[in-house]
């Protein structure tokens, strides 16, 4: 487990989508957390995934966050093959709980499990609410989030940071103009 903090500016989404935001701009420079396995535990710890922080699974997220990006940023049909490759490395085992149905993830090459649970993630939300993935609409942010607000409106990532800047854009173009 990392002991070293977060510097994401979005953390707390989906595992597919906090796969994505590993990426992020800040003031005009892209940030990448999966540049080395301290960068990858520090994601691992992020999403309670209980795998080793090593050159292996960092390689695999990569790879399906690369397939992610395609996916959300590109066309399903594009990307179709990218995100089939990633889960072509699990299953789902139906299993029968105390507590009833159950399912367990089984992988061939368990340094997959990160990629595979994100990859598998994905197709969770495309199930469930597609048109609730976003992008951010900031024009320099590069973050994604899963639109949980009530009436399904979210624009920003976040407000305290991109909504807010995209306020304060706004006031300073009509002030110009007066």
């Amino acid at each position: 487990m990392s002991t070293t903090a977060d510097p994401r500016p979005l953390t707390g989404e989906p595992v597919s989508l906090d796969l994505l935001n590993t990426r992020w701009n800040r003031e005009g420079v892209t940030q990448d957390l999966l540049t080395d396995t301290e960068g990858l535990a520090v994601w691992l710890a992020a999403n309670g995934l209980d795998f080793p922080a090593d050159d292996a699974v960092l390689l695999h997220a990569r790879e399906a966050r690369d397939a992610l990006r395609s996916a959300v940023d590109g066309t399903l049909e594009e990307a179709a093959a990218r995100i089939d490759a990633v889960l072509a490395h699990g299953r789902v085992r139906l299993t029968l709980t105390g507590q009833g149905p159950g399912e367990e993830a089984e992988f061939g090459d368990p340094s997959w499990g990160p990629a595979w649970l994100a990859a598998r993630d994905y197709l969770g939300l495309l199930t469930t609410a597609p048109d609730r993935i976003r992008h951010c609409a900031h024009d320099t942010c590069i973050l994604h989030f899963f639109d949980t607000s009530r009436n399904g409106t979210r624009r920003w990532c976040s407000m305290a940071t991109c909504g807010n800047r995209a306020k304060a854009s706004r006031h300073y173009a009509r002030t110009r103009e007066v």
